[in-house]
């Protein structure tokens, strides 16, 4: 009876000790997990990270378009009168004035005519002269009852039939100096000139033939037309109509270098249906001509700058399922989770519209380890937002502008 009764004590005394031993494993396996997520207390310690600070400055607010260069005129020279080409006065791709001679149409001919017209209202005032001492006499004539009245009447018609043949000669000798003028072909802006496509000594006229002589194009200045969403009409407008001129940046292909400014000439009377965009132009001094007639550039147009306007780094701004937030470091280097309205986030900066203050120092990468509460350490190998830098009119922050929301960007 005593040997069975120690095996059941045994039994008992086995099974009791497994289950402390489980519960007890249990425990230290809840309070182990923080620490090795690097929480506050934790035995892994604080967590390295890189910090910034929320700096406050005046952020200019753009809107981003496509476009296209287009001469401010373009003008394609052809010849107004038939001829030969009996000079080349200029040559390719050279900068020409108004009036500058481009070419000459043989003016032999046409000088010619204009001798034939003016000796023909010679003839014609010669007659006149006659036709009118005859009329004075027969006036006297008439007077003494020598003459008839029918016979004076078909003199002085024959003075007003001569009159109107001198004012016919007028206007045949103005249309021959007018012709001789267009064998003179001068230049009538200020621009350029293109590709010549006709050679000296061959025959032009002035209908029927396909080429022209040149093409001249104004380049300074110059235009950019550009498209933009039609919701973004609302904004600009507003801009115009308080007496704002708008200026606008023409940016090459990589959307970084700056070709030139200029500022913004028209807005079209009407939006495309078909694409929901709104045709604009601007117009830039193009001193330089960096900027060039079908060249593709990008536009950014400046439609107002917003003061004092919270910026940090964009990799400060996290992603959740309630929204944005950020990590903010409180005084005993811990961290706290704060919800942010991100107004728009441009060149690796975003604009927070409400959430942080300026001076407010964030965590800017080395959120991946974080947790509500954790403790961080800062590293020493901080970005240029480790401290705020100050501009021009004492507030913090760099210069670089921010795309106004829903602006189109470049490609």
């Amino acid at each position: 009876m005593g040997k069975w009764l120690g095996i059941v004590v045994l039994i008992v005394g086995t099974v009791l000790g497994g289950f402390w031993f489980k519960q007890h494993s249990a425990k230290n396996a809840k309070t182990a997990a923080p620490a090795s997520r690097g929480g506050p207390g934790g035995a892994m310690g604080p967590v390295p990270v890189v910090a910034g600070v929320a700096t406050q400055k005046d952020v200019p607010i753009f809107l981003d378009g496509l476009g296209t260069v287009q001469a401010f005129n373009t003008v394609t020279i052809r010849p107004r009168v038939d001829g030969q080409v009996f000079k080349i006065a200029f040559v390719e791709g050279q900068d020409v004035q108004a009036g500058d001679l481009l070419a000459q149409i043989d003016p032999a001919p046409f000088q010619t005519q204009l001798d034939q017209a003016v000796a023909k209202q010679a003839q014609d005032q010669a007659q006149l002269a006659a036709a009118r001492s005859t009329l004075e006499r027969d006036a006297t004539l008439l007077k003494d009852k020598i003459l008839s009245q029918q016979d004076y009447d078909t003199q002085k018609a024959t003075v007003d039939q001569l009159t109107a043949a001198v004012q016919a000669d007028q206007a045949a000798i103005n249309n021959a100096k007018v012709q001789l003028a267009y064998t003179t072909i001068s230049s009538p802006i200020d621009g350029r000139t293109g590709i010549r496509q006709v050679d000296q000594g061959n025959i032009v006229h002035a209908t029927g033939d396909s080429n022209a002589i040149v093409v001249i194009a104004q380049l300074r200045p110059i235009t950019v037309a550009f498209t933009l969403p039609e919701q973004d009409l609302r904004q600009i407008q507003e801009q115009m109509i308080g007496g704002h001129e708008l200026s606008a940046l023409a940016l090459d292909r990589d959307n970084r270098t700056t070709l030139d400014e200029g500022k913004l000439a028209v807005i079209d009377n009407q939006i495309d249906t078909a694409t929901g965009t709104l045709r604009l132009k601007a117009t830039f001094p193009n001193a330089n001509l960096h900027l060039w007639p079908g060249q593709f550039v990008n536009i950014r147009l400046l439609v107002r700058t917003q003061k004092g306007g919270t910026v940090v780094p964009a990799s400060v701004v996290q992603r959740g399922p309630e929204g944005a937030y950020a990590f903010v470091i409180k005084n005993d280097s811990s961290v706290e989770v704060r919800p942010v309205q991100v107004a728009r986030i441009e060149q690796g900066e975003a604009l927070i519209d409400s959430g942080l203050k300026p001076g407010e120092q964030v965590v800017v990468d080395g959120q991946y380890k974080l947790q509500p509460g954790s403790h961080v350490k800062i590293s020493p190998q901080n970005t240029a937002w480790s401290q705020p830098a100050q501009n021009g009119n004492g507030k913090s922050g760099s210069n670089r502008p921010a795309r106004a929301s829903g602006a189109s960007a470049g490609p």
